[in-house]
């Protein structure tokens, strides 16, 4: 994805208001850092972390901070503070190359090993790490079906119905207070839902950009934007573009 959306990097002790949604039949909580829980089977959702994408660029020749990754975890580390889950599942992109899961250094190893401990973790591969991780604890697959649930790094056209993916960064637009807002949102219309990027420098497009085209019934559509410490549920018909 391209074109940096601001993200927010609220310390771990805040007071979240995330939003409780239905799923297709499944209870799930859609919270403002950008993670997605399932209280019936204590599993935490995240999409596209791009960890070591710094690293990534630097390896081009191209420079960014180089904090991309110990700011993700945090990130993580918070909101599996936050909810104690039995099960992580992260939906692809997990690293921003091929070659990061190998080279990722011994801090953040210990980092994600102390995360999994007493956990299950489903590391699902996606476009931009498609050969898994490389030393980290859990086990890696192209798609996993749990809990009545599809869970896999890309949308498909050909089924709809309980799909939870990732891969397109979903962001969308509001007015407030006179100013056009835009925010990665959770973007779901009741049989699908696509996550929003948790990695925090990460791009995004626009719930009208034409990748969505046929993915969802627009007349169910909701948007939940990720506000600094609460979630904004805005039907699409509500939102500008």
């Amino acid at each position: 994805m391209t074109g940096l959306t601001a993200r927010r990097l609220v310390a771990p002790e805040t007071t979240a208001l995330a939003a409780e949604i239905e799923f297709n039949g499944a209870a799930a909580v859609c919270d403002p850092f950008g993670a997605l829980y399932l209280p019936d089977v204590r599993a935490l959702v995240v999409s596209d972390l791009h960890l070591e994408k710094g690293a990534a660029f630097a390896r081009r020749g191209q420079l960014l901070p180089p904090y991309d990754t110990l700011a993700t975890l945090r990130l993580l580390d918070a909101v599996i503070t936050r909810y104690d889950p039995a099960v992580v599942i992260s939906l692809g992109d997990n690293f921003h190359d091929r070659r990061g899961s190998a080279e990722l250094p011994d801090a953040f190893r210990r980092m994600i090993a102390a995360m999994a401990a007493g956990r299950e973790w489903i590391w699902v591969n996606g476009n931009h790490d498609p050969d898994g991780v490389h030393d980290l604890p859990g086990i890696s697959a192209d798609e996993l079906v749990y809990a009545g649930l599809t869970f896999r790094h890309e949308p498909t056209l050909r089924s709809s119905a309980g799909e939870v993916s990732g891969h397109l960064h979903p962001c969308a637009t509001v007015r407030r207070r006179e100013k056009a807002v835009r925010r990665p949102c959770f973007a779901i219309d009741g049989r699908r839902l696509i996550m929003p990027s948790f990695g925090v420098t990460t791009g995004g497009l626009d719930l009208r950009h034409k990748a969505f085209t046929g993915l969802f019934d627009r007349a169910t559509l909701v948007a939940h934007l990720m506000g600094r410490d609460r979630i904004y549920s805005v039907k699409f018909s509500n939102l500008i573009g």
